[in-house]
């Protein structure tokens, strides 16, 4: 009972930090909430309805820690459609189908959905919801309604409104302009005031209290009306009870057309799409490196929903930039989400009259603002340096998202990302042939270690990543974690941007997560995330060093090393050890040397059998040049195969007084006298006392090595460490 009783203290003793953190929130929350609505064509106090009961629904019953639930910004062109094609109350309707379908996703464990969609793709159509926004809002920030058939006319007629709104506008219309132009230079500078103080009120908030303190000044001060023209100032915030009054029986008249299941799917897919991707970035800031349960999140976010739409709200989704003001300032736990809906039903009943002197351009300066960050040039430069191809599925799914809609967009999106791969790969085969097959292998690598191997095969990609985050959501973070990619012939640029998630979720955590075996496959960018190919026949990749070629060109510098990445030919120097009696040397390459002492680390790629037996592996090894002669041996762990060759006539040398190294370890040599001097009690406590490697000497050299595959960056450390500390002792 006392860990419960601890986490009860602990929760009341974070309760100041979490209302105070609800507080601030909530000051962007109302601003956002009204203006999301009437962009919407909502009324204005729909956005507020759905993120109160969003924080109090998803408070007590989501499985996220530190998120804010409200309505979201991808919303407004799906919610648009939807209120203008079939009208208000059938809207609340397809609201609450679409919060019905968000509850069946996450019974059903669909909380992977957002695994499915090419990143570039999701950024194209991000950046399509900020065009839709900016276009549509910011003819009204400038006081200059304008009424056109598609988002592309909207930000084509920008211009003409720019000059419009300053040269044929009324008095009451420039003033209405200049509140949206000073509320756009606050939401755009604000951030670079670096003042503790004044940044405890959000730059939303600062536009809502000057515009209400501008509204005050003229009636009370200077005793004249507002001066901005009437038809933009905010109008119909009605109170708690008038909400109550109003609530109406969900109107199903229209549910059996197209056009409602088209609103329905497109606000579900959106919705989804949004959370969870807003999900797993706050669980990134989440200090205490928690992770969600995002199946039990699209529940509570399903059943906000369908509560929001009955009381005449928008969608409940999970928002990333309310949730990162949460985390910045000190919450802990959900009761954050909670408080900021209290504090959103306060200002509501003590000021909803105040919030008709907010100015309409002010409100949707904040939404432009939203909509240029979400299509910023910034986006488009960071897509194009991970790859040419990525801008073309990031247009492609912009481009059909702003002339058809959000579904056909990301659909097409997919489709061109998939053309993409197959062109990149020049093979339709290696997916169609391979998508339905199983492609990750894990297992607990029992050698002392632990670590967790996981080996990919075929290709990884959109297509089948969901199969890899299964196998590696199932380790904790606090492990270490190796991932091969060797047998794995195209790794796309989402996986590699997830990967690298994980990476630094496993640093912040204390594990550690090494990616090996993309060192031979073909890029054609610098970019980390940049879709690698294998190549048939590897060359040296002039183009990108891998993230772990990075680690190891450090490594060189940190132990005084030369670092090369290039293939190597001359491997003479291993032909005289008798692991390599049997196989062919193809190259070495990654290595890492240090002639003053002889040590070098390599990877190497050698083959066993031929024909049909052919296979090919790669391994890294360490080879330690001495400079007196020593006996020849092979020195392993033994294990049953080593039991059984010592039936078969392959003796194992017992060093005498040291029971436990001869039970421990399989030594083989012709020259049994001069091994057994060779391992005198240093030699053999040194490799009692560490852990187990192939040790083999060929009379003038060490070759020693773990398994046979890649080393992590943390293994090769340690076999770095390892043979210099071997070489003193036998030295």
């Amino acid at each position: 009972m006392s860990p419960k009783k601890n986490n009860i203290k602990g929760f009341f003793k974070a309760l100041p930090k979490n209302i105070f953190s609800g507080f601030v929130v909530s000051l962007i929350a109302l601003p956002l909430g009204l203006g999301l609505a009437m962009a919407s064509d909502a009324p204005p106090i729909s956005g507020v309805i759905a993120a109160v009961v969003g924080g109090i629904i998803v408070s007590i019953l989501g499985g996220s820690h530190v998120t804010i639930s409200g309505p979201g910004n991808g919303l407004v062109g799906v919610l648009l459609v939807a209120i203008t094609t079939l009208g208000l109350e059938s809207a609340y309707v397809a609201v609450m189908c679409s919060g019905v379908l968000l509850l069946l996703l996450g019974f059903f464990r669909m909380g992977t959905l957002a695994d499915f969609f090419p990143s570039s793709a999701i950024q194209g159509m991000l950046a399509a919801i900020g065009l839709i926004i900016l276009g549509k809002q910011f003819h009204i920030m400038l006081a200059h309604k304008i009424k056109r058939e598609e988002t592309i006319d909207y930000l084509l007629e920008i211009p003409t409104t720019l000059y419009d709104a300053f040269h044929y506008g009324s008095d009451g219309l420039i003033y209405a302009a200049l509140a949206g132009v000073i509320s756009l230079g606050i939401m755009a500078f604000y951030s670079k005031i670096r003042n503790k103080y004044l940044q405890l009120i959000p730059a939303p908030m600062w536009i809502v209290l000057l515009s209400i303190g501008f509204s005050y000044y003229f009636e009370m001060g200077l005793h004249e009306p507002n001066p901005i023209a009437k038809e933009y100032m905010i109008s119909g915030i009605p109170s708690i009870n008038d909400i109550i009054a109003d609530l109406k029986l969900p109107n199903f008249n229209g549910v059996w057309s197209l056009s409602f299941w088209g609103s329905v799917l497109a606000l579900t897919l959106i919705s989804s799409i949004e959370s969870l991707l807003s999900i797993k970035a706050v669980d990134k800031l989440d200090p205490e490196k928690r992770r969600s349960n995002v199946n039990r999140d699209l529940k509570a976010l399903g059943l906000a929903t369908v509560g929001s739409g009955l009381l005449g709200g928008l969608n409940v989704v999970t928002v990333i930039a309310r949730s990162s003001v949460n985390v910045n300032n000190g919450a802990s736990n959900r009761s954050s989400n909670f408080f900021h809906a209290a504090f959103l039903v306060l200002f509501i009943v003590v000021f909803s009259t105040q919030l008709t002197r907010i100015p309409l351009p002010a409100l949707m300066a904040i939404l432009v603002y939203t909509g240029y960050k979400l299509a910023s040039p910034n986006i488009v430069r960071k897509i194009f340096s991970i790859g040419k191809e990525q801008l073309i599925i990031f247009f492609v799914t912009l481009v059909v998202t702003l002339k058809i809609g959000l579904i056909t967009g990301i659909l097409a999106g997919v489709l061109a990302t998939f053309v993409i791969h197959i062109i990149i790969n020049k093979s339709a085969g290696l997916f169609l042939r391979n998508v339905l097959k199983p492609n990750v292998l894990m297992f607990k690598e029992q050698d002392g270690k632990n670590n967790y191997y996981v080996s990919v095969k075929h290709f990884c990609s959109f297509l089948n990543y969901f199969r890899l985050k299964q196998h590696l959501d199932e380790v904790p973070e606090n492990e270490d974690v190796i991932v091969d990619f060797s047998m794995c012939k195209f790794v796309d640029d989402t996986v590699l941007e997830n990967i690298s998630n994980y990476q630094e979720l496993f640093a912040k955590r204390g594990g550690h997560f090494d990616v090996i075996g993309l060192d031979m496959h073909d890029t054609d960018s610098e970019h980390p995330f940049a879709s690698r190919r294998l190549l048939p026949v590897p060359k040296i990749i002039k183009n990108s060093l891998t993230r772990r070629q990075t680690t190891m060109e450090s490594l060189s510098e940190d132990y005084s090393l030369n670092y090369s990445s290039k293939k190597q030919k001359n491997i003479s120097f291993l032909n005289s050890f008798e692991f390599f009696y049997t196989k062919h040397i193809n190259h070495i390459y990654n290595e890492l040397s240090q002639k003053d002492n002889g040590i070098k680390l390599f990877d190497i790629e050698f083959s066993e059998g031929e024909f049909i037996t052919k296979e090919v592996v790669r391994s890294t090894m360490l080879h330690i040049d001495l400079n007196f002669a020593i006996p020849e041996f092979t020195l392993d762990r033994e294990g049953f195969l080593e039991k059984v060759s010592a039936l078969a006539g392959y003796k194992d040398i017992p060093i005498e007084d040291h029971d436990d190294f001869s039970k421990r370890f399989y030594l083989t040599g012709d020259n049994e006298i001069g091994i057994a001097e060779f391992f005198n009690d240093d030699v053999t406590k040194f490799f009692e006392s560490n852990p187990y490697y192939h040790v083999e000497s060929n009379g003038n050299a060490l070759l020693i090595f773990g398994k046979e595959r890649l080393a992590s960056t943390k293994e090769i450390k340690t076999l770095l460490d390892y043979g210099k500390r071997l070489k003193e002792v036998i030295s």
